[in-house]
């Protein structure tokens, strides 16, 4: 195996990656954002630099590659691009916080469709320490799923490696745009916000531009002793921000990835997924984190999401088989 990881290729790729495509795409469109709404961003400069940082960065490992073209500095390129996902989520506030909020649009929406509010109800009609952390552990295997997926297509689909790379990559950097012109924060912060007390009475005010310069949120419900309750919490502290709620990139992101699951015939991985797909999916409504309508969504989306970049893999050329 790694004779194969290393062994030089006859016809190294010239050009860049489909994911790699993908990533410069987003970053030249937000790009033209910051410089369109530079008078109202409150840290352009330092996106700017960011995106430069980005720019330099693929171009390093592109050399590396160019210099040894093999699946090692192959899986070098991808996993750089994949790691700074977690970088990009973020800069999504700093766009849409120029925007006026809407979370009083999917509250109500909520409200109306399910006669309650089921981030304010679900871990109080189950708030056993047991299925908090079972809650917990699906909300915290998102990114392990994600690198479960791709580790599987690279050592046991190799020829379909480049493509599911894609698929994923395209799905983030698809919702992240939808996350800069939808600005929706979530429960855990308009909850807070607004107050608990009004929320559970029905009083969803329109709270316009608040989000642009507060970033309090409540703390997750459930067992506070719980390791994987201090996992979520510990991610939250670490990277989290008013953004990024409606439609749950979560769920959407882990449909992708069962369906890749699916579609690798390994059914084995499709199950070993299943249970903590269905965590996950409940989880974002659990730890207050989204609105019902937001996983509901992001189910929608993820699947249509995944049909739409497969058959846009199909059509692009530069797609390594």
């Amino acid at each position: 195996m790694l004779k194969e990881l290393i062994k030089i290729e006859k016809t190294p790729r010239k050009g860049l990656f489909a994911l790699e495509w993908v990533v410069m795409g987003y970053l030249l469109f937000t790009t033209l954002f910051i410089i369109f709404a530079s008078s109202r961003l409150h840290n352009m400069d330092a996106m700017l630099w960011g995106r430069l940082r980005v720019v330099a960065t693929t171009l390093a490992v592109y050399v590396v590659y160019r210099l040894l073209p093999c699946r090692l500095t192959r899986l070098v390129r991808v996993v750089v691009q994949m790691a700074l996902l977690s970088w990009w989520y973020p800069d999504t506030y700093e766009l849409n916080r120029i925007l006026p909020n809407l979370d009083h649009v999917f509250a109500q929406f909520d409200q109306t469709l399910f006669g309650c509010q089921p981030a304010l109800l679900f871990h109080q009609a189950l708030p056993w320490h047991w299925f908090s952390e079972l809650m917990d552990l699906g909300y915290a295997s998102y990114y392990p799923m994600i690198a479960v997926v791709a580790v599987y297509y690279y050592f046991c689909r190799y020829h379909e490696f480049q493509r599911a790379v894609f698929v994923i990559t395209g799905a983030f950097f698809i919702m992240y745009v939808m996350f800069i012109f939808i600005p929706v924060v979530g429960p855990t912060f308009y909850y807070h916000a607004v107050g608990v007390e009004d929320i559970a009475r029905g009083v969803f005010p329109d709270l316009q531009h608040y989000f642009e310069y507060h970033q309090e949120c409540l703390a997750s419900p459930g067992w506070t002793d719980g390791f994987f309750y201090h996992l979520v919490e510990d991610a939250k502290a670490a990277g989290e921000r008013p953004t990024a709620a409606f439609p749950s990139s979560h769920v959407g992101v882990s449909t992708v990835l069962m369906l890749l699951a699916w579609r690798s015939k390994s059914r084995r991985l499709f199950f070993i997924l299943l249970p903590l797909f269905v965590l996950l999916c409940f989880a974002t409504v659990y730890i207050q984190a989204h609105y019902a309508i937001d996983a509901l969504a992001g189910l929608l989306c993820g699947a249509a999401l995944y049909f739409l970049l497969q058959m846009g893999a199909n059509a692009a050329t530069n797609i390594e088989q």
